[in-house]
């Protein structure tokens, strides 16, 4: 089981790009699928910089697009949990 973290990956991700550091944001998605004993080589991550949904206060949230190199659907779970907003 992974350890509790009170911000989503969502959440963390959002606050690297705002804060300039996403160079480190592939590295923390790979890291998370890890805890969820996926093998992060066998996905390409994407990320959309996109507004913030009304009554945020951040001014952008970034969307994680997970895509399976071998053409296999994402478990639909995995996507969610990845973009999980609280």
């Amino acid at each position: 089981m992974g350890r509790l973290n009170p911000y989503t990956l969502q959440m963390q991700i959002t606050r690297m790009f705002t804060q300039g550091q996403s160079f480190f944001a592939t590295t923390k998605v790979q890291e998370w699928l890890r805890e969820r004993n996926q093998n992060p080589a066998d996905y390409d991550i994407i990320f959309h910089e996109k507004p913030a949904p009304p009554g945020s206060q951040a001014a952008i949230a970034v969307e994680i697009e997970l895509k399976r190199k071998d053409g296999q659907p994402v478990d639909p779970w995995l996507q969610e949990q990845a973009n999980l907003h609280t």
